[in-house]
């Protein structure tokens, strides 16, 4: 459970809470509208000799236009590829055929609005990209065949809603739970445009990869809702020729990134406790195309994979360890793994050449905005610099480890902007969503950017549950959400107060999802926070399931549903304890969140009111788990200060 967000309906009316008379002084405004020219990049892609690189970037975060641009390596000039030069379009899914001089990628320049269609350009030549498909539905990952002659395709027939549990959910009206639209593997006809299913009709396809001999696909894949179920997802086999589809491994968790080996054998995933479709970290494991037992090649890895690729000789994996990014390399069968590059950024994006030792992705740290990278691997340049001019609204960032039980935590301390050190600051922390995920180091956004650009510290935990530590770690909260990872945050907010001048007496807690879920719980369970802001959190697990899209997601992590386990679900319910509350809590959510339904959010806020707690609840019309509306985005900024400036600031 995972994002961000904002908007306006307003269930309890009361105004934004004044600025405290020593409030130092800025513009939350201007901090947001620096925000906003930062240019995310979505994806990139490495040509298969390695020669070119493409990728996606934004033209305007406000309408979610895109553009595909690509440069030759090493020093060539970025060009644009476009369906249409004459006007912005949201453009993704960028393929290179494996002659690497044919792009296609998806674009909603055709004559339906909004509708993406397969494109396919050759960037050599002068002409305009072809529209090959006109299908009416979802559209995802285009993927050539080995041999070129083939395009596949993610393909979700006739709906008009994104995939996934982050996007507003539509109202339910009718029969529920009748309709399920599935996301299927799907073969283009380069000639006609026709467009023939694959994949059975019942089954959700999340992630694919062609065979070598481009005679059948490897698919992770769920029958049923894909929304719901991605957390029984299994790797499967499908024949192209039949759509004739077999099952090779049921997994214990968790798999995603499912690729092909050269020869043909195996098939190489990440495995793991994972709490987000698309949030990737785990082991590696290699299952035999043909079926048999799946083998862990990295054990006891120190941190967690996040996305792979086969290459010559084994496979080479993007690895989060310990606040830094990694490129490891590990054989086919495990081994010895060696580290090809490392440092303390995050990278996304990966791709890597399929004929050569280079690669692309995108790279940003807590003081550079992203950029595109490639060249050889261990040793690419950026490509782009369409960020550089801005800079830091914050101070430094430093690396903390602290000891929590058995375990040693990794977070990291923004400093305020402006910092003096003869003074004493408020801190607030920041609980990352998930809770399979990290705080890692990235260009902050939200409230990491712009409570310390206010005069704050935050402080970003890793705590037990976290990507980052080994896979252990990682499963170290199942059966156990709340306790343990808020000792381990608590003794974070202590390292941070002997590292910092901090005031250990004013400090908060904000989080969203799960994070919204840990700051719930930590105002029932401490009173050292003496502000909280909530949010799309899960105030009662015992309620929630029964409320939410996606209730199988709960399963790996309590061992069994709420109808069988009750007390579990009890236990580590924040609405078990909420008479302990005295911390004043601000609670945030969106009105059709497939995650965290709204209900969560009126209980908390509705318990808080009759204690007589201070306590608001903003609901944001149309809004689903991630809120995507600009405006209401920027009021959640806004009310988050007023609240933390009310009750820490003075």
């Amino acid at each position: 459970m995972f994002g961000l967000g904002l908007a306006l309906a307003i269930t309890a009316v009361f105004p934004l809470a004044p600025a405290a008379a020593q409030t130092p002084a800025r513009s939350i405004g201007g901090v947001l509208d620096t925000l906003d020219r930062v240019r995310a990049f979505h994806e990139t892609a490495i040509a298969p000799d390695g020669r070119r690189v493409a990728w996606v970037e934004d033209v305007s975060a406000a309408d979610g236009t895109t553009a595909i641009f690509m440069r030759d390596l090493p020093s060539g000039e970025p060009r644009r590829i476009t369906a249409d030069p004459a006007k912005a379009h949201e453009e993704s899914g960028i393929a290179w055929a494996p002659d690497g001089h044919t792009l296609a990628f998806l674009s909603d320049a055709g004559p339906a609005a909004g509708q993406k269609q397969v494109y396919v350009t050759d960037v050599d030549g002068h002409n305009p990209a072809r529209r090959v498909t006109s299908v009416h539905g979802q559209l995802a990952e285009p993927r050539w065949s080995p041999d070129g002659r083939q395009l596949a395709i993610l393909f979700v027939a006739g709906s008009a809603q994104g995939t996934g549990a982050l996007v507003a959910y539509k109202p339910d009206a009718g029969v529920v739970g009748d309709v399920v639209e599935e996301q299927r593997i799907a073969i283009v006809d380069l000639s006609s445009g026709a467009v023939r299913e694959v994949s059975p009709a019942n089954m959700f396809v999340y992630d694919y990869d062609w065979s070598p001999d481009g005679q059948a696909f490897a698919a992770e894949a769920v029958e049923g809702s894909g929304t719901n179920n991605y957390w029984i997802a299994q790797l499967y086999v499908v024949r192209a020729d039949t759509g004739k589809t077999t099952s090779i491994w049921k997994p214990p968790l968790q798999i995603a990134g499912p690729r092909w080996s050269p020869d043909g054998k195996s098939i190489a995933v990440i495995h793991g406790i994972m709490s987000d479709e698309g949030a990737t970290g785990g082991d590696i494991y290699v299952v035999p195309a043909a079926g048999g037992p799946a083998k862990n090649i990295t054990p006891d890895l120190e941190g967690s994979a996040r996305a792979l690729a086969w290459r010559p000789g084994g496979i080479i994996f993007n690895e989060y360890v310990d606040g830094k990014s990694a490129l490891v390399t590990v054989g086919g069968n495990g081994g010895a793994r060696s580290t090809v590059w490392s440092a303390p950024q995050q990278v996304t994006f990966v791709s890597v050449a399929a004929s050569a030792d280079v690669a692309a992705a995108v790279v940003q740290s807590f003081q550079q905005a992203p950029e595109v990278y490639a060249g050889p691997i261990g040793a690419w340049t950026v490509q782009t610099s369409v960020n550089t001019a801005i800079k830091p609204l914050w101070g430094e960032v430093k690396s903390l480890h602290w000891p929590s039980d058995k375990f040693q935590v990794q977070g990291w301390l923004v400093y305020p902007a402006n910092f003096d050190p003869s003074k004493k600051y408020p801190l607030v922390v920041s609980v990352h969503g998930g809770p399979s995920a990290a705080n890692v180091p990235v260009w902050p956004s939200r409230w990491n950017a712009v409570l310390p650009s206010s005069g704050y510290f935050v402080l970003l935990p890793n705590p037990r549950g976290s990507y980052g530590n080994g896979e252990a770690f990682t499963q170290a909260n199942v059966n156990d959400f709340g306790y343990g990872d808020l000792r381990d945050i608590e003794a974070g907010v202590d390292a941070a107060v002997k590292a910092a001048p901090i005031d250990p007496n004013r400090t908060g807690i904000i989080g969203w999802s799960y994070g919204g879920y840990m700051t719930m719980w930590a105002v029932t369970q401490t009173t050292r926070f003496k502000a909280a802001v909530a949010g799309a959190g899960i105030a009662n697990w015992q309620s929630y399931y029964g409320q939410n899209k996606i209730d199988t997601w709960m399963l790996p992590f309590f061992g069994a549903s709420v109808y069988d386990k009750p007390e579990a679900y009890s236990r580590s319910s924040p609405i078990t304890y909420i008479k302990k509350v005295k911390t004043p809590t601000l609670v945030l959510h969106g009105d059709r969140d497939s995650e965290v339904p709204t209900p969560q959010g009126y209980e908390f806020w509705h318990a808080l009111k009759a204690l007589n707690v201070p306590t608001e609840l903003v609901i944001y019309p149309d809004e689903g788990h991630a809120i995507a509306k600009p405006a209401h985005q920027r009021d959640i900024e806004e009310r988050l200060v007023a609240w933390f400036d009310r009750y820490l600031m003075r």
